[in-house]
């Protein structure tokens, strides 16, 4: 079995902005989603081109740097291994954790001919003050935990797991790198450790939230109800706490990449929705971990769909047209795609309801359903059925 596995994706987006010294390179994500073997894959391309000796390479969660509190420690340590008259790599891993860090990646730039690279576990790193310090030159590189292709290049079929078999694991382990789907008891606890750490350390410390059970409450509430339409006030009435209260926390949970948000739009309408969205965990091991182990394929199948479109590059939103839900309205570059997701469409009911929900829609762009289905029926006017699994492993 493969120790890692090539991030191709990501390391394109790297490779195009090498050099670019405009712009600061942010890669976000959620905890163990990959980030720090990136910047390691990116640095080895910068060594086979014969750049290692311009390379500066921190990772914060490190023991090596615990001497690094602030900015004034973090330029101390830089000044002694910065030439300024030359081009200096600089990686900077999980560099949220250096108080007034802003201050020294601004620094860079007017000091140094660098090409910076940074890396943060929330999202609250790229806030107004981020903005206020870089005046917008920085591009953010949003990073999800494997997609199914890259999940077989690390964990390959075989005689004793077919595709199929390592797409059930995918589904129930998520697609954490570091987790062994052959080891079900030890993922389980490595997924139930990752959450507690991201609940205290990147939610509850962050938010100064001492009430911790409530968090969690509210986690468990939004990953039992994955992909179905959900308010504030509905989470708030479960956790019995304040709707303004449970807006705080559940911007920090996304903030901190435990969870994504898909806003509502109304496909004949043209607008979005403004008081309801649905709810989708980043990884569907640490869902299952929170929920104490698999709950309901259906959802977990679309919590599948919509981490990949996501990494596919397209902004994705719930649709609802005429009352009836469309379970993502897909959109990239001026196109727009409408997909639904169904374990099964063999049924003459369940096959009729899903291909009229999607031949309603008054316009021609792709409409797609998802399906576990290996025999896969043909819905008329244009729509396409595919098997799910096939779809994932589409070029």
């Amino acid at each position: 079995m493969a120790e890692t596995v090539q991030r191709e994706r990501y390391l394109e987006r790297l490779r195009g902005w090498k050099d670019r010294t405009e712009a600061v390179k942010i890669i976000t994500g959620m905890r163990r989603c990959g980030k720090s073997t990136l910047l390691a894959q990116f640095m080895e391309i910068l060594r086979a081109e014969g750049l290692g000796d311009r390379i500066v390479h921190v990772n914060f969660e490190s023991k090596s740097a615990d001497g690094i509190r602030d900015h004034r420690d973090l330029n101390a340590f830089l000044e002694s291994r910065m030439d300024p008259s030359e081009r200096t790599y600089v990686f900077l891993d999980e560099i949220q954790r250096v108080e007034g860090w802003e201050r020294t990646v601004n620094s860079l730039s007017v000091d140094y001919d660098a090409d910076v690279y940074l890396t943060g576990s929330n999202a609250h790193m790229l806030s107004s003050e981020l903005s206020t310090y870089l005046s917008g030159r920085y591009v953010e590189i949003k990073m999800l935990p494997l997609s199914f292709k890259e999940y077989l290049s690390l964990h390959p079929a075989g005689p004793e797991a077919s595709v199929e078999k390592r797409f059930e694991s995918y589904m129930a382990h998520g697609a954490i790198p570091m987790i062994d789907p052959d080891d079900p008891e030890r993922a389980g606890e490595m997924l139930q450790g990752i959450y507690s750490t991201i609940l205290r350390k990147d939610v509850s410390s962050r938010l100064g939230a001492t009430d911790v059970r409530s968090l969690d409450e509210i986690v468990s509430f939004l990953m039992s109800n994955v992909g179905s339409v959900t308010s504030c006030a509905s989470v708030a009435k479960e956790a019995s706490l304040s709707p303004a209260t449970v807006k705080r926390y559940v911007q920090g949970l996304e903030d901190a990449f435990l969870i994504y948000r898909a806003r509502r739009y109304d496909v004949r309408g043209k607008a979005l929705l403004k008081t309801t969205e649905k709810y989708y965990a980043s990884d569907t091991g640490v869902r299952n971990a929170v929920l104490g182990g698999p709950a309901d394929a259906g959802r977990v199948l679309e919590n599948v769909v919509f981490l990949e479109l996501l990494r596919r590059g397209y902004s994705v939103i719930s649709g609802s047209h005429y009352g009836r839900e469309i379970d993502f309205v897909a959109e990239k570059g001026g196109s727009r795609g409408y997909f639904q997701v169904a374990l099964t469409i063999l049924g003459d009911s369940v096959f009729e309801r899903e291909v009229a929900l999607l031949d309603s829609v008054p316009d021609s762009f792709p409409k797609t359903i998802l399906t576990l289905d290996r025999i896969v029926r043909s819905p008329p006017n244009g729509i396409r059925a595919t098997n799910v699994i096939d779809w994932l492993l589409e070029e």
